[in-house]
Formats: structure tokens, C-alpha cells, sequence
């Protein structure tokens, strides 16, 4: 692995181990056993080794939540789906935990924020509608639209949510399996008989998960 790509990795190691604040370019040069001048031979601040890491978490963004031409609806396909938002809270949870500040120092990466959340958005909305036409959802395209917003809303600010509500609060995979089922929460009122058994299957599958964290 190139050095440059190593600086990008220990950096988000240790921003989600230790929260971004708390991390300077010398730490990371530390973690890695190199010299500060090294890192700032492909780094000029900690600023640009935050856009590469945003840069990742746009593609993978980009890439687990591109709508299927035909999607097919099973248990299976949704726990997909739902593992993907898993997966980009827990390798990404440091930037989650502090987006407001983060977005709030960098206009250039508010935009790229902004930008990345447009896409997601269209893609969503092409997966609640491939649920409606599944029989698992019966709603109108306002409804829908507020469903995606509401999901999109909870994915975005459960973990920031969950270091307000203890001193020194740890960020979990079962924190983040919890953030999950809230969302399943959120969709299973609103499903047809059908889309209740599904959403079930799955809150009973991510059950498991957060007591296997637990445990």
C-alpha cells in the first residue's frame, strides 16, 4: 500500500477510534511511524486527508445504494440494502458523530456533502418506489417522499445523536445495529401485510446482532 493511502486509512482509524478532534497530523504520523514531513509531503493539513476519506465515503455511497434495473424485493435483497447502511455508519461513524462541525469548517466539502446527499436521495426514492410496486409499501408519492426524507434524516444523525446521551458515550456496532431497527421502526407502520412479514424477518435478524454485540 502506497504511503499516502496508509496516511488516509490510520487517519480514519484513529479519527473514529478517538473522535477527528482529538486527532492532529502528528498523531497520525505517529500511529504510522513516520515523520511529520513525510505526511506533509502528501498532505499540506488535516483538512485535505478528511476530502480524500469524504471521497471514499461518496464512492461507496454512490455504489451500494445505485438502484438495481429490476430489484428484487425478498428478505434477502432488503437485508442488502440495510447492511450497506450499516456498513458506511460503522467505517464511517466519526464523520457522522461530527458532520455539523466538520461541514461548518469546509465550504468545498459542504458541497461535496450536499452533492453526495442529492444522489442518495434519488436513489432512494427509486428503491421506495420499487417497494410500492413489490406490494410492500402502499403509499402516495408525497408519502413516499417523506418516508425517504424521514430514513435519510435518522441514517445521517443517529450516531451524532447517540454521543449526546452519555458522558464519554462509545460508539458501538450493536449502537449502530440499534439505529437500524429504528429505522425498520419507522417503515413497519407503514407497510402492507406482506411488507410486514419482510420488515419483521429483518428486525428480528438485526435483533441478533445487537445482542451478539452485547454479548
Amino acid at each position: 500500500m502506497k504511503t499516502r493511502d496508509k496516511i488516509i486509512q490510520a487517519a480514519l482509524e484513529l479519527f473514529n477510534e478517538s473522535g477527528e478532534p482529538n486527532v492532529t497530523t502528528n498523531h497520525i504520523a505517529a500511529h504510522l511511524g513516520i515523520s511529520p514531513g513525510n505526511l506533509y509531503y502528501h498532505f499540506r493539513n488535516k483538512e485535505e486527508i478528511i476530502h480524500c476519506i469524504f471521497d471514499e465515503y461518496a464512492r461507496d455511497l454512490s455504489i451500494r445504494f445505485q438502484p438495481q434495473a429490476e430489484f428484487d424485493a425478498t428478505a434477502e435483497s432488503l437485508l442488502g440494502y440495510l447492511d450497506a447502511v450499516f456498513m458506511l455508519m460503522w467505517r464511517y461513524r466519526f464523520f457522522y458523530a461530527n458532520l455539523p462541525d466538520i461541514l461548518s469548517r469546509d465550504e468545498e466539502l459542504q458541497r461535496k456533502y450536499l452533492q453526495a446527499q442529492e444522489e442518495l436521495h434519488s436513489n432512494i426514492m427509486v428503491l421506495m418506489n420499487s417497494f410500492k410496486d413489490s406490494g410492500l409499501l402502499d403509499l402516495d408519492e408525497n408519502e413516499l417522499l417523506s418516508l425517504a426524507n424521514t430514513l435519510k434524516l435518522v441514517a445521517s444523525s443517529w450516531i451524532c445523536y447517540q454521543t449526546t446521551q452519555a458522558p464519554g458515550a462509545k460508539i458501538t456496532k450493536g449502537v449502530i445495529y440499534q439505529g437500524v431497527l429504528q429505522m425498520l421502526s419507522i417503515v413497519r407502520p407503514l407497510t402492507t401485510n406482506e411488507g410486514k412479514v419482510r420488515v419483521l424477518q429483518l428486525e428480528s435478524h438485526y435483533c441478533d446482532q445487537v445482542q451478539r454485540d452485547i454479548s
